[in-house]
C-alpha cells in the first residue's frame, strides 16, 4: 500500500487513476509520494522514507532537486502537458502586442455612459489602430514542447518562422514544420526578427539572457514576449529599452513590481498553463509517472535522476539502485548478487551527471540481507526493492 500527499489541488482526473494500492494521506511525514504544483518545498523536512516528488507542470524551482537526488528522492515534472495552454497564450500575448486591443476595451468601459458611444467610436479608434502579424518575422528561442508548437501555429497564421535551439531533440525535429527556419546563433534571430518569444528553463547560463547588451542587437521596435521564466529577462534594462523606443512591447506572465502597471509591459497574471485542460494533462502524467516509479521502479521524466524504464518486471524480484555515477559500481552490484549465490536475469543502468541508477530483474525473491550488503556499498544512496 502506497501513500501520496497533493500539497496543492490536484485536478481529480488525474488522482482517479490512483487504483486500490494507493490512499490519500494529508501527513507529509506519511507519504510515499508527493504531487505538487507551486507549493514552496525548499523549507520543508522531507521524511526519510519518501520515494517521489510529482510537479503537476513544468518547472520544478519550488523543489529541492540536489537534496532529493541526496536522498534518493526521484522528482518528476510534466513537460508538454501544458504546452498547447502557453501556446494559445503566447499567440493572444502577439495580437495584444500587435494591436492595442486593451487600450480599446478600456475605452469603451470608461465610455460606457456616452449615449452617442457609436458614434464617438469611430473617432476613437484610430488611437488604438495596430499592425497584423500575417508576414511579420518571429523569432522562439527554444524549440522544446511548447516551442514547436508557437512555431507550427505562427506558420500557419503567416508568419516567417526562426527558431534556435543548440539541443534540438530528435522528437521536436520531426515535430516541427520544414517551414521554420533553424538558425544556429541567436543573435541571428536578434537581427531580424519582429517579435521574439524565448522557451527555454532557467539555467545558469540563461539568466537574465535578455538585456541591454542583447537587446541592443535586436531590430527598433521589436516585441519580447516571456512565458517561460521572469528571470530570463533583466527588466530593469527592459523598461530602458521601451522607454527608448528599442522596445515596442514586453508581454509577460510573470506580474512583479518591476513591470506591473509599466508602459509599453502587457503583463499576464500567470495563467500559461491555467486551463482546465492543461491542468488535466499534467495531473494524468503526474500520477502515471509516480505509479510507474512505485510500482516498477521505472524512471520517466526525472529531472534529477536519468530515464530508465524496464517495463512491468516478469521474475520474482526487481530492485533500484540509487548511486553515485563513479567506476566500479555495477561490478560490486553483481559480484554482490553472484555472492549470495542469485542469478540476474536483466539490467539497466544508466547515469545523469554525478548520479546514477541502476535496476536488476533477479530470478528469486530478494531478501533483506542483500540490500543490507548494497547498501553497505561505498557510493551508494539508496536501495529499493521493488517486488
Amino acid at each position: 500500500m502506497f501513500k501520496y500527499n497533493c500539497l496543492n489541488p490536484i485536478a481529480q482526473v488525474g488522482l482517479e487513476k490512483f487504483n486500490d494500492l494507493y490512499v490519500k494521506t494529508t501527513e507529509i511525514q506519511e507519504a510515499d509520494g508527493i504531487l505538487v504544483r507551486s507549493a514552496s518545498m525548499h523549507d520543508m523536512e522531507l521524511p526519510n522514507h519518501l520515494l517521489a516528488i510529482a510537479r503537476a507542470g513544468a518547472g520544478v524551482n519550488n523543489i529541492p532537486l540536489e537534496d532529493c537526488a541526496q536522498k534518493g528522492i526521484v522528482v518528476f515534472n510534466t513537460p508538454g502537458a501544458n504546452a498547447n495552454g502557453v501556446k494559445e497564450l503566447v499567440l493572444a500575448g502577439m495580437l495584444l502586442a500587435a494591436r492595442d486591443i486593451v487600450g480599446g476595451i478600456n475605452w469603451v468601459k470608461d465610455a460606457k455612459n456616452d449615449p452617442d458611444i457609436a458614434k464617438t467610436t469611430e473617432a476613437e479608434k484610430k488611437n488604438f489602430s495596430g499592425n497584423e502579424i500575417q508576414d511579420k518575422k518571429l523569432g522562439i528561442i527554444g524549440l522544446g514542447a511548447i516551442g514547436v508548437k508557437v512555431a507550427n501555429a505562427a506558420k500557419n497564421l503567416g508568419m516567417e518562422v526562426y527558431g534556435y535551439d543548440p539541443y534540438l531533440s530528435i522528437d521536436a525535429a520531426w515535430n516541427l514544420s520544414r517551414d521554420v527556419k533553424h538558425v544556429l546563433q541567436v543573435d541571428e534571430i536578434y537581427e531580424k526578427c519582429d517579435y521574439i518569444t524565448i522557451h527555454v528553463p532557467l539555467l545558469d547560463a540563461t539568466r537574465q539572457m535578455w538585456n541591454k547588451d542583447s537587446i541592443a542587437k535586436m531590430k527598433d521596435g521589436v516585441v519580447l514576449l516571456n512565458f517561460a521564466r521572469d528571470l530570463l529577462a533583466n527588466e530593469k534594462d527592459m523598461i530602458e529599452a521601451i522607454q527608448t523606443g528599442k522596445v515596442k512591447k514586453y508581454v509577460t506572465d510573470f506580474p512583479n513590481p518591476t513591470v506591473a502597471g509599466q508602459e509599453g509591459c502587457i503583463v499576464i497574471p500567470h495563467l500559461g498553463a491555467s486551463t482546465d485542460e492543461s491542468e488535466d494533462n499534467c495531473a494524468i502524467m503526474a500520477v502515471r509517472q509516480m505509479k510507474n516509479y512505485l510500482e516498477n521502479g521505472n524512471i520517466v521524466n526525472s529531472v534529477n535522476f536519468p530515464n530508465c524504464d524496464m517495463g512491468v518486471c516478469t521474475q520474482q524480484g526487481r530492485i533500484g539502485i540509487f548511486h553515485k555515477n563513479i567506476a566500479n559500481m555495477i561490478t560490486q552490484f553483481t559480484a554482490t548478487f553472484g555472492d549470495m549465490g542469485i542469478n540476474i536475469t536483466d539490467m539497466l543502468n544508466k547515469s545523469r551527471g554525478e548520479y546514477a541508477y541502476t535496476m536488476l530483474d533477479v530470478e528469486t525473491e530478494i531478501q533483506k540481507e542483500v540490500v543490507d550488503k548494497l547498501e553497505k556499498i561505498d557510493g551508494v544512496i539508496r536501495v529499493r526493492q521493488v517486488r
